[in-house]
């Protein structure tokens, strides 16, 4: 029969945005036959899709009918107005949540709700994850006893309502703004954030890690992680729940499932409800002191046998399989997981019973619940539109309606996917691969033109790799475009997969460089030191929105070996396209001189060129002449123009968008080889990124604070010169 594997597995595609879900341990002592004294929770039939969802939840709040629940989602005002929020002003730390009763938690959450809609609209960020745990984050906090208990975001685009009930509620107007709150969970902002995370799928590993250490230091705490259904499509997450079913340890795992469906294998409904949830869910909860004794009992077989015969295991299996019934658990069981659900994560009642009960059950081992949400839950936009309001810009209130600010050119993200488009126009072998990021690639415009040439494979970057691998080594063109921070996970079958094997994957590295209000997880500081390593790579780097069309075509054209473009968050320039956004193959390895000069040559690589251009400009009026360079690619790297630039200047100066070990680690190195350096005729410099993580902030701002401004990049020039007086005045520019 069909089981509710199929529906975790069918339904966790998504977006690197996700609720997640915490697992709880507890540690007390045996019986855990006197679990059902109160009132059974209620159980959501999963067939039912979010539109149906939230019309049966309609009658009152979430599902509760009127006579208990006066807090109806439709009393929620959303008038642009600060909102009143009597409950929500009496809690500045978790430990004032002890003593509220049902209903002032059920208030509580719809606070929380109209604080998160109040604070988002005004800074912008993500909205749609935090609305939908609301309930979840009450909860949480009402029965565990936070910093002690270490509840885990996964990604945490969700934490908001955490950060407004743990003491940062007067700065939620500074969110992901310079020197204000971060976006994600973040250790260094608050002891309630056990574990800072920005990418996706690290919760159930980093709990792990912590209930552990927990357990031998002698501790007693709880440990939660919370993972959303899109971020149970990742690898790490099932290396992490395999390995909790082997060590055994309390750890208490909620999955928050939102269905976030991105993957192709999801339908929009949902697999078939299991019979009679309910009971099954209550029945297992029963059965939990039975469950464990039985666990123990074959852990003590295997000691004595010193393996796990499959005898053994098999009769175990068939034993508790008749035991649980056919709760559709069958993959969290099979990897020694215990799992309940699924549970309404919109009933704040449903979900401190369970969470009390799992916290008093003694020697609970891994524990999976497995909670049902809607993203945007309550905000009837966010409702209507959960990925358009995912992430956000300022928006109004009353409408949902975003902010939009206007700008004459498109983002790179667009060029790149317009361009894209037209190269497979003409070349039916070309193919894209992302990972659940169609929106934030642009890809979603390729996949409108050729649906059976796009892949979405979730929320797993290094199968997306060796899966463009394996399309590569038969001869497809696979274009994989991942963002320049989330390849770093993938970054052996980059190397062992792809670059050793010497085939034609096209790496897209979208947000290169830095990156603005999501600070350094996001940042994409590392690629191209990265990727200028490895023997097969070519690396490539376009300094405005046309020469970004013309790597592309460079990438289709390059067949023979791997090749990577690194392109910003942001706009494009304004220059003129190339016709139809058809790119023309550039001459792998040559760069460009853009500006002829004498005494100082500045070469930039990639968009930063464009403040290489402006310090030259500010450099000309004080009588400086420059000549400057579009280095293009930096492997191969442009020996010659390299070597007649430091042979005809006085300073040659390499600036990047960057970390170190980038491309002015290989243009030094290849000046250094070629005793261009030896006569002590050049002045050298190379500018980066600073060697440090740069905070969330404004994109100009970053840049200011990394130093590669146009005013700092022409202040490095008069610094070399000996100008000292003029320096000050052009770091202010």
């Amino acid at each position: 029969m069909e089981s509710s594997c199929g529906l975790i597995l069918r339904q966790n595609a998504n977006h690197h945005h996700h609720h997640h879900h915490h697992y709880h341990h507890h540690h007390h002592h045996h019986h855990h036959r006197f679990l059902l004294n109160s009132v059974p929770p209620r159980i959501i039939p999963l067939g039912v899709s979010a539109v149906q969802r939230h019309d049966a939840a309609s009658a009152g709040d979430d599902g509760h009918d009127d006579a208990t629940a006066p807090f109806s989602p439709r009393s929620l005002s959303f008038t642009g107005e600060k909102p009143l929020t009597p409950v929500l002003d009496t809690i500045n730390h978790p430990i004032h949540m002890k003593n509220l009763s049902l209903q002032d938690m059920e208030k509580l959450a719809e606070e929380v709700r109209e604080d998160i809609v109040y604070s988002v609209s005004k800074t912008g960020g993500h909205l749609s994850s935090s609305l939908g745990v609301a309930e979840l984050t009450v909860a949480l906090h009402h029965v565990f006893n936070s910093p002690e208990d270490k509840i885990i975001w996964d990604v945490g685009h969700q934490a908001y309502g955490h950060k407004i009930l743990t003491g940062r509620r007067s700065r939620m107007n500074t969110m992901r703004q310079s020197f204000g709150l971060a976006g994600f969970p973040k250790r260094d902002e608050s002891l309630h954030d056990a574990f800072g995370a920005g990418h996706s799928s690290t919760s159930i590993s980093a709990g792990l890690g912590m209930a552990v250490a927990r357990d031998l230091l002698g501790k007693n705490n709880h440990v939660i992680s919370v993972i959303g259904d899109g971020a149970m499509t990742a690898g790490q997450a099932f290396e992490a729940l395999n390995n909790a079913g082997f060590l055994d340890s309390n750890l208490i795992i909620v999955l928050n499932d939102n269905k976030q469906v991105s993957l192709p294998t999801a339908t929009v409904d949902g697999p078939a409800p299991p019979v009679g949830a309910l009971s099954k869910a209550l029945t297992r909860l029963q059965a939990a002191g039975e469950f464990r004794l039985l666990r123990e009992a074959t852990k003590d077989m295997t000691k004595r046998m010193g393996t796990k015969t499959h005898e053994i295991a098999e009769k175990i299996d068939s034993y508790v399989k008749g035991l649980i019934g056919g709760t559709g658990a069958c993959l969290f069981e099979e990897l020694g997981i215990y799992y309940i659900g699924p549970v309404d994560g919109h009933s704040v009642e449903d979900l401190v019973y369970i969470f009390k009960k799992v916290k008093e059950m003694p020697d609970s081992g891994p524990v999976m619940i497995h909670i049902i949400t809607e993203k945007g839950k309550g905000y009837p936009p966010a409702e209507a539109a959960p990925d358009k309001m995912h992430g956000v810009v300022k928006f109004d209130p009353r409408t949902g309606k975003q902010s939009k600010t206007k700008s004459p050119t498109l983002s790179y993200t667009e060029y790149f996917a317009e361009s894209l488009v037209a190269e497979a126009e003409l070349d039916h072998k070309i193919v894209a691969i992302h990972a659940a990021m169609g929106g934030g690639t642009g890809l979603n415009i390729f996949q409108k033109r050729f649906p059976n040439r796009c892949f979405d494979v979730g929320i797993a970057e290094q199968h997306a790799v060796t899966f463009a691998a394996g399309l590569a080594a038969e001869g497809l063109k696979p274009f994989c475009a991942i963002y320049s921070s989330f390849l770093q996970r993938a970054y052996d079958q980059v190397v062992h997969d792809v670059d050793l094997q010497k085939l034609p994957v096209r790496f897209m590295m979208d947000r290169a460089g830095l990156v603005g209000a999501d600070g350094p997880t996001h940042c994409g500081a590392f690629d191209t030191a990265y990727m200028a390593c490895l023997p097969n790579m070519i690396v490539m780097a376009p300094s405005d929105e046309a020469e970004l069309m013309n790597m592309i075509a460079t990438a289709a054209a390059i067949d023979d070996r791997p090749s990577c473009v690194r392109y910003p968050r942001g706009n494009g320039v304004g220059v003129p396209l190339p016709i139809n956004n058809k790119g023309t193959p550039l001459e792998v390895g040559k760069g460009r001189v853009v500006i002829e000069g004498s005494r100082v040559a500045i070469v930039g690589f990639g968009t930063i060129l464009q403040n290489c251009l402006e310090a030259a400009r500010i450099l000309r009026e004080h009588g400086v002449s420059v000549t400057v360079a579009d280095a293009r690619f930096c492997k191969p790297l442009d020996g010659e123009l390299i070597r007649q630039l430091a042979g005809h200047h006085e300073i040659l100066l390499t600036v990047e968008e960057g970390s170190i070990g980038g491309f002015g680690s290989h243009v030094s190195h290849f000046l250094s080889l070629n005793g261009l350096l030896d006569r002590n005729l050049l002045k050298w410099r190379a500018m980066v990124l600073p060697d440090r993580y740069i905070d969330h902030g404004a994109q100009v701002d970053q840049i200011e604070a990394a130093g590669l401004s146009s005013g700092h990049i022409a202040a490095t020039v008069m610094s070399l010169i000996g100008e000292n007086k003029e320096i000050l005045k052009f770091a202010k520019l």
